[in-house]
């Protein structure tokens, strides 16, 4: 993962609408980057022929309270990429907008084992066969690629940790003295989520795992949440966890943090941090700190 030369963040966080441009080749997970942004509260818009994506700019800027927070997936089947890039782009800018372009890529191999795995149809597919149509890719590319803000290599990234890098490059707009959070639910026995400011271990609580028929079932289930919410400590724990969260946020305001990643672990990371994290985020949502989103690490998978 890299930052394009000379494209440094702008300082603080950035006022106004937010938008991004999700470009790259064909098969390094452009689909799955858009999801992300779309649970992040973007409005996606995919596919959309480049002799639109001007007129799609104009209309982002011209209507900031609809479009506040916008990601464009721009890539091979628009037609004359660079052309539709600028071309929006430019019409972003001019209105006082700047885009923060991502570019997803990965090695040629990886590319190929995947559409081997989805038997999906490469976009310039050739008689060349897919190692042709993966090199016309990148040449048809690279003009974006070296106006990227941020280029990211996914070949052997897993999704879990695609979704951190994202959260933590966001340029998006943070309104003073409000903060974007994300709860991660995870299992201590995969290791702990490198992205997390703060850590909660609730391997306290007893597990679900071994009672019978609740093994197989998630925490996202009414079963497993009225079992572990049912415990005397797991009130307690989030009525003191909140506490704690409603007294350090405003210090980490005030330090001029804008984005803070908590964790939750338990032993497996299916059930009782599943629980608590959907918990914790409803409590954090109803104090207002600013958006909260919720990953659930181990569920989500690779």
């Amino acid at each position: 993962m890299g930052n394009r030369p000379g494209a440094a963040a702008p300082d603080g966080p950035v006022a106004g609408q937010h938008v991004v441009v999700i470009s790259g080749l064909s098969g390094a997970g452009k689909t799955a980057t858009a999801k992300v942004f779309e649970d992040l509260g973007y409005r996606c818009v995919d596919n959309l022929p480049g002799e639109l994506v001007a007129d799609l700019a104009d209309l982002i800027a011209s209507e900031p309270g609809r479009f506040q927070r916008v990601a464009i997936v721009l890539d091979a089947r628009a037609g004359d990429v660079p052309v539709a890039f600028a071309a929006m782009r430019g019409a972003l800018e001019g209105r006082g907008i700047r885009p923060q372009v991502f570019f997803l890529e990965a090695r040629d191999e990886i590319l190929i084992r995947r559409f081997s795995e989805t038997r999906h149809r490469h976009p310039l597919e050739s008689e060349g066969g897919i190692a042709d149509s993966i090199a016309a890719e990148r040449r048809l590319l690279e003009p974006v690629r070296q106006e990227a803000d941020v280029v990211v290599d996914t070949s052997e990234m897993a999704m879990r940790d695609l979704r951190a890098l994202l959260f933590g490059q966001l340029w998006a707009p943070v309104e003073p003295e409000r903060m974007a959070i994300q709860i991660v639910s995870f299992g201590f026995k995969l290791g702990l989520p490198q992205e997390a400011d703060v850590v909660f271990d609730v391997r306290f609580l007893q597990n679900p795992y071994y009672v019978p028929g609740l093994r197989p079932l998630s925490g996202l289930t009414p079963e497993v949440r009225a079992h572990v919410l049912g415990q005397p400590l797991a009130p307690a724990f989030l009525d003191r966890a909140e506490q704690l969260l409603v007294e350090t946020i405003p210090a980490y305001l005030a330090e001029g943090k804008t984005r803070l990643t908590i964790g939750l672990g338990c032993t497996g990371g299916y059930h009782r941090s599943i629980v608590l994290a959907e918990e914790l985020a409803g409590r954090l949502r109803a104090r207002d700190f600013g958006p909260v989103t919720v990953l659930h690490r181990e569920l989500e998978g690779a």
